[in-house]
């Protein structure tokens, strides 16, 4: 297989990695031990986020007119890719914990929901709980003054019957 043709291969399996992504995140991951790679892989893997080292021309030529493409300007020297495809937010908040266990793992830059982020901001948004979470401290905020309201209508209830 002529060497274009290889190279039209592993872009077309970024496309496709792409195509149901809600966010690609660039990793400089030089100076990972074999068996902290391992332990990060497998806790993306679970989270289901797809990470690989890929050249990155050919990510470029994969992010050219997606959501994404304004990561080219981050794409150089060593790039590990990690697209989420449930939460925006899971994959920056598995590699920003394995951060503080590992020295070389740091973010390069990353585009969630459409939307580009630098490395600090990246930090940022790792420390957002993920999505469920809020959600359900939300619920919690709305059900606590509810529930002191009802006391408070039971209680004038009970006063006027006695």
């Amino acid at each position: 297989m002529p060497n274009i043709e290889k190279k039209q291969v592993v872009v077309s399996e970024i496309k496709e990695k792409l195509q149901d992504a809600v966010s690609l995140i660039l990793v400089n991951s030089r100076g990972l031990t074999v068996e902290q790679d391992t332990q990060l892989r497998k806790k993306l893997r679970q989270a289901n986020v797809f990470y690989k080292v890929y050249k990155n021309t050919m990510v470029k030529l994969a992010i050219k007119d997606t959501q994404f493409e304004s990561l080219s300007d981050y794409l150089d020297g060593p790039t590990t890719v990690a697209i989420s495809y449930d939460e925006p937010t899971f994959a920056a908040n598995i590699i920003n914990k394995e951060m503080k266990d590992i020295d070389n793992l740091e973010f390069k830059a990353g585009v969630i929901e459409s939307t580009l982020y630098d490395a600090a901001s990246m930090i940022a948004i790792a420390n957002i709980p993920p999505r469920n979470e809020l959600l359900s401290k939300l619920l919690g905020s709305f059900k606590s003054p509810m529930a002191s309201f009802a006391r408070v209508i039971n209680a004038i209830a009970e006063k006027k019957s006695a």
